[in-house]
């Protein structure tokens, strides 16, 4: 609908005529499992006689009064917009209305537990999904008090951003059917964004701790999650974590928390990993974990858990004017939960993960025709939501540790500091934190951030050495390059190590730290040096920027990737060597053949996760068609090898066995993995346990190594969420024209699916084993692509449209069916053409590559 589709243009002319005071809002969750009841009284100021609306998407507004007068709803609301005309200089709106519940992890979700029927609530409101809940001005630079009164349920938890009161029990006589009804009525937020608000409700379980603040006030600490997960949450852990985080925040940003209390609520069906509502940040339930998960994934939830608490600072007491700064928000959050959880807590290595996954997602974000400057332009809400990328968080974060680098550490939070103390509970740009780090570090910085900021595009660092005889270093150089779409060359400030082998490790020998600028830089400090076996640049990953290694260099890195004694600087090699093979510099058989040496001995749990997935895209999508059959071979036989050899019980094991179920090919394959499942054979240490023996299942069903009657069997023993999720999966990744057509038309011929069950299900139907079925899907994939967009809410139609392109077809018929659509459909939505692009991206990079390999 046109009105749900905000311009910035219109947030700014509705900024100048009004200002908002105060939201009162009443909720009626007792109202069935389609609707609730939503009551609305906004105070707000405005230009005498002027004419602005108000957002709101609801099946039924029964009554609109402002300042008194009633207004018809039938002529005032349409486009989920309530015109309001006529305004005074002091204003009272109230908004009665019944709104629906969603299944979809927007707005306010409802979820009913399959292990015992109970029912649990949660909102997710960023970008624009509070007015699914209550009528409310939907922008960010139009802040307000908030004072919840809900009435629900009195055997339910009922959680906001203020503290929970108590709840006023109804006379059981006075409630319909047999369930009692109790009302909270909370106190009234500070004045927040509507973004931040929350509300979360259902029979949770939960306990209670607390922490002093630096001011001396004690903030109650609360974590939340399902009945049916309760065994599995361990909120101890928690707790410390978030102390810590406390600690390190308040120590570093000079202002003490700012909100009541802290509650942290794991929720069913989450689309992120999580939400930084004000008090009451809402997390995924894969962070609560019933089975074995990897040191990866206990890493990610520990930095995800700061990252969300940094935003109570930055985000939710001071806030973007508007959502070209959305990137600051989270690149912010991205970069201070990382350096905490490196520096407060036992993930010391934080920033070789960091390197990992922000970095690789960054780098490829950027090399994409969608990519844009780090502060975009941001049009309208379509613009924002797509724009939830690997620009606006990792490669963002990246930036933010080039410029505490290039200002200093120190001066960087003493900038920091002074920029929470100046706006707190007040909206800002870009600029307001520059000129606190200007004053804080003499670095003048509107040059920097015009190049960093407000250009796009990765820049490549390659050295130029040149030595005598001797071996010594006559001359040492760094090179930089730039795309020719984006050929902006940028400062850098970054490290160059030599490392030298030494009793068969290769560890560090000497480091410099250095700017560098403009397309070659002298580095005289290391002239008469003894040339070592291998230079890295942006040694400790100070820089944004793909490198190159030199060819010595690059044969010592390839020889002993897994000797180098840093975890990080292998990281860099990793990345490096990544990098070359998806720009088709280096053949996608020779990174197969150096992951398979090398993996193996890797200590870091997200450098393995991290690589594992590029090793099967390679094998899958970058080696030549002619060699893809036997190249899949070799690698479910290398990694079946490898998980043989790795440590009995080990992280490493775990993510082996996983990647190789993900791999099967040939009958002996999938014969391992049935009787691992089985229990029939056995690998000391591993234990099957419900997530592993769906993730074998999944690679049989994949294989077309079992059938949707064992599926339907294993579901019935593992009746819960995420059993409901693993099954959808399963059966889509069924090898088999009936199987692919009934997961399509679960997804496309009907709206019903919740989120979590469209996002298992589409990444099933693509699972590149399937790959002979999906060539059949092209058409029907582009003829899809308009409605859904226009009849489904943006998320689901996001995990459709990235989710179901049939990508690892990987063939020239794929890419001319891509270009023709966007040629045939040039007047689409800009948002959903940028999806295509990106797709249609993929696969050229995937064409690229094969005829690279295919050189070889």
């Amino acid at each position: 609908m046109p009105g749900e589709n905000l311009t910035r243009t219109e947030a700014q002319e509705r900024r100048a005529v009004i200002d908002t005071q105060s939201y009162q809002v009443s909720l009626d969750l007792t109202k069935g499992a389609e609707v609730f009841g939503s009551r609305s009284v906004v105070r707000f100021t405005a230009t005498p006689g002027s004419f602005t609306f108000i957002d709101l998407i609801a099946r039924e507004v029964r009554e609109i009064s402002l300042n008194g007068e009633q207004i018809d709803p039938h002529e005032a609301f349409a486009d989920s917009r309530i015109a309001l005309d006529g305004l005074q200089a002091e204003n009272v709106l109230i908004v009665d209305a019944d709104c629906l519940y969603t299944n979809t992890g927007e707005g306010l979700h409802r979820f009913v537990d399959p292990v015992d029927g109970e029912v649990y609530l949660y909102s997710q409101f960023e970008v624009p999904d509070s007015r699914r809940m209550f009528a409310v001005f939907e922008q960010p630079d139009l802040k307000a008090t908030f004072q919840f009164t809900v009435t629900a349920p009195a055997a339910w938890k009922v959680v906001s951003n203020s503290p929970t009161p108590e709840p006023i029990v109804h006379d059981a006589s006075t409630d319909s059917g047999c369930q009692q009804t109790a009302t909270w009525g909370f106190e009234p937020t500070p004045r927040i964004s509507s973004y931040i608000t929350a509300l979360i409700a259902g029979p949770y379980e939960s306990t209670f701790s607390e922490l002093t603040s630096s001011s001396g006030t004690v903030i109650p600490l609360g974590v939340y999650g399902r009945k049916s997960l309760w065994q599995h949450l361990d909120a101890d852990y928690i707790f410390e974590k978030t102390r810590q985080g406390f600690a390190y925040y308040e120590s570093k940003f000079g202002v003490p928390y700012p909100f009541a209390k802290y509650d942290q609520l794991f929720v069913p069906e989450f689309n992120a990993g999580a939400m930084e509502n004000a008090g009451a940040v809402t997390f995924t339930e894969t962070y609560v974990f019933r089975s074995k998960v990897t040191d990866a994934v206990k890493e990610r939830r520990v930095v995800t858990i700061l990252h969300e608490l940094a935003h109570m600072w930055f985000g939710d007491l001071v806030t973007m004017k508007w959502w070209n700064d959305l990137w600051l928000n989270e690149s912010f959050a991205e970069w201070a939960s990382t350096i905490a959880t490196a520096e407060a807590t036992e993930w010391t290595e934080a920033w070789t993960t960091f390197n990992a996954m922000e970095k690789t997602w960054a780098y490829r974000q950027d090399q994409l025709p969608s990519t844009h400057p780090i502060v975009a332009e941001i049009n309208d809400l379509q613009d924002v939501l797509v724009n939830f990328d690997g620009i606006t968080y990792a490669k963002g974060g990246s930036v933010l540790k080039q410029l505490a680098a290039w200002v200093g550490i120190d001066a960087f939070f003493a900038g920091v500091a002074r920029y929470f103390q100046k706006h707190a509970w007040g909206n800002t740009e870009l600029s307001d934190l520059l000129v606190e780090l200007e004053a804080t570090s003499g670095r003048e910085l509107t040059s920097w951030a015009k190049k960093w900021l407000e250009t796009a595009g990765v820049n490549t660092l390659a050295p130029v050495i040149v030595e005598d005889a001797a071996g010594v270093i006559t001359r040492f150089a760094v090179t930089q390059t730039a795309p020719a779409d984006y050929p902006t060359i940028r400062p850098h400030r970054l490290g160059i190590g030599f490392y030298n082998l030494q009793d068969g490790a290769l560890v560090r020998t000497h480091d410099i730290e250095v700017d560098v600028d403009g397309d070659r830089t002298e580095i005289p400090e290391l002239q008469g040096l003894p040339r070592p076996d291998m230079v890295l640049l942006n040694d400790k990953d100070l820089a944004y920027a793909k490198i190159r290694l030199d060819e010595q260099s690059l044969e010592t890195a390839i020889a002993h990737l897994a000797d180098i004694t840093d975890p990080l600087a292998r990281s860099l090699v990793w990345g490096a060597a990544w990098d070359q093979t998806r720009d088709a510099e280096t053949a996608a058989s020779d990174y197969i053949d150096l992951v398979l040496g090398n993996i193996g001995r890797e200590t870091e749990s997200t450098t393995v996760r991290t690589t594992l997935s590029q090793l099967l895209l390679a094998a899958s999508t970058y080696v030549a068609p002619d060699r893809r059959a036997a190249t899949r071979e070799k690698v479910a036989d290398g990694l079946w090898a490898l998980a043989q050899q790795a440590e009995s019980g080990s992280d490493t094991q775990l993510q082996l066995v996983t990647a190789f179920a993900n791999t099967l090919v040939t009958p002996e394959h999938a014969g391992i993995v049935g009787r691992l499942r089985a229990g029939e054979d056995t690998l000391p240490g591993l234990e099957i346990d419900d997530d592993l023996s769906w993730q074998l299942l999944v690679g049989l069903a994949a294989a077309g190594a079992t059938d949707a009657a064992t599926i339907d069997a294993a579901l019935a023993g593992d009746n819960t969420a995420k059993g409901a999720e693993f099954a959808a999966q399963a059966r889509a990744a069924l090898p088999t024209v009936e199987a692919k057509q009934a997961a399509w038309s679960s997804l496309i011929d009907n709206a019903d699916l919740p989120n979590t069950i469209v996002r298992s299900t589409a990444l099933g139907f693509v699972h590149p084993s399937g790959v002979d079925v999906l060539g059949d899907y092209i058409e029907k994939y582009f003829d899809m692509l308009v409605p859904i967009w226009e009849n489904r809410t943006y998320q689901i139609a996001d995990y459709l449209i990235v989710g179901l392109y049939p990508r690892p077809l990987a063939n020239v018929a794929l890419r001319d069916a891509t270009r023709s659509w966007l040629s045939a459909n040039k007047d689409a939505a800009p948002a959903l053409r940028r999806l295509v692009h990106e797709n249609l991206a993929d696969v050229e990079r995937a064409l690229t590559a094969q005829s690279r390999d295919a050189e070889d």
